[in-house]
């Protein structure tokens, strides 16, 4: 996913209220930036960060800035805008370089499933084969008491919608399907992922409980600048 024009840069002052951050040019010009992401960001918005952001030209929006990524203290860059993991998958489904999702000749998004009055972020289907359901998670929080060791998590905060989601795929395998779930890592320091046993302990619990069941795990890294993110490498799951 190309960001056109490049993002432009400034440093991070604060994240606030959930999707609100002010940033600070290089020029000395503060502005309040629209922030993408719904969870806590831990070891992602700390201030002082570089900050990478896009502006709308949208006259209608009340902040025209938009937060893209941000940048570490040990030089990853992170992208914070949850929205684009789903853009980065489908991209790459739609250039088979998930090899893992290949072979399918329709890819729906936001389809509509499950007995939890759920939507599925992809439906793969294609000929003489199971429908395949994609449940794309975002990740973006490094171990914060190893942060070199490459150690990625899953979730960042107790979110009941991602248990949902675990329950609404065992389903969907039961009745015959597919059902994966993608985990998009966008944080340049992550190099494997877990479940965050310390921090949700029934979401991990429900994952194991999930892979038990024949649902797939699948973890991808993207590459990312402020020109463009796109899905790279395959990465280790550690249950």
């Amino acid at each position: 996913m190309k960001f056109t024009p490049a993002l432009q840069t400034a440093t991070l002052i604060k994240r606030y209220k959930r999707f609100l951050a002010d940033l600070k040019t290089v020029d000395g010009v503060e502005f309040t930036a629209h922030c993408a992401n719904t969870g806590k960001m831990t070891g992602c918005a700390e201030p002082g960060f570089k900050a990478f952001y896009s502006t709308s030209d949208n006259a209608k929006r009340k902040f025209p800035q938009s937060l893209q990524l941000t940048q570490n203290q040990f030089d990853h860059l992170i992208c914070v805008n949850t929205a684009i993991a789903n853009n980065v998958v489908q991209e790459a489904l739609n250039e088979g370089a998930i090899t893992e999702l290949v072979d399918y000749q329709t890819i729906a998004a936001e389809v509509k499933y499950g007995q939890e009055n759920s939507r599925i972020d992809f439906l793969l289907t294609g000929e003489h084969k199971p429908h395949c359901y994609v449940e794309v998670k975002s990740v973006t929080l490094l171990s914060q008491t190893d942060p070199q060791s490459g150690q990625g998590y899953f979730p960042d905060a107790k979110t009941e919608r991602g248990q949902k989601h675990l329950r609404e795929l065992i389903e969907m395998v039961q009745q015959g399907h597919r059902a994966v779930l993608f985990f998009a890592v966008l944080h340049e320091g992550i190099n494997q992922v877990s479940a965050a046993k310390h921090i949700d302990s029934k979401y991990a619990q429900l994952l194991t409980e999930a892979i038990d069941n024949g649902v797939e795990v699948i973890a991808y890294k993207a590459k990312i600048s402020a020109e463009e993110i796109k899905l790279q490498e395959k990465c280790d799951f550690l249950n």
